[in-house]
């Protein structure tokens, strides 16, 4: 699944829902895992790497901070156009 596909799927789930789905899938494929370690040392393990793998996802209910704007007016230096022979007569020759 690419990450666009992902970001379509996920577009109205909260990051808690992502989280528990998460647990449960990762509880669901490793039944041996569970039976080797115990209950609790399992418990806490998946929900170690459920909090890891949901770590960098966003929920829906973030709220994008506003982009602040450049101020009118003001231009680039490097958009500033001097031209070639000013160019050439500020450069001091190698020395030999």
């Amino acid at each position: 699944m690419s990450a666009k596909q992902a970001k379509e799927i996920n577009k109205g789930i909260s990051k808690e829902t992502i989280f528990k789905e998460i647990v449960l899938q990762l509880t669901q494929a490793l039944p041996a895992l569970k039976e080797s370690l115990g209950e609790k040392k399992f418990e806490k393990r998946i929900k170690k790497a459920a909090k890891l793998l949901s770590e960098g996802i966003k929920s829906a209910d973030q709220k994008k901070k506003p982009v602040a704007k450049s101020v009118l007016g003001k231009t680039k230096q490097s958009n500033t156009k001097v031209p070639t022979a000013a160019k050439k007569a500020g450069k001091t020759p190698p020395k030999k």
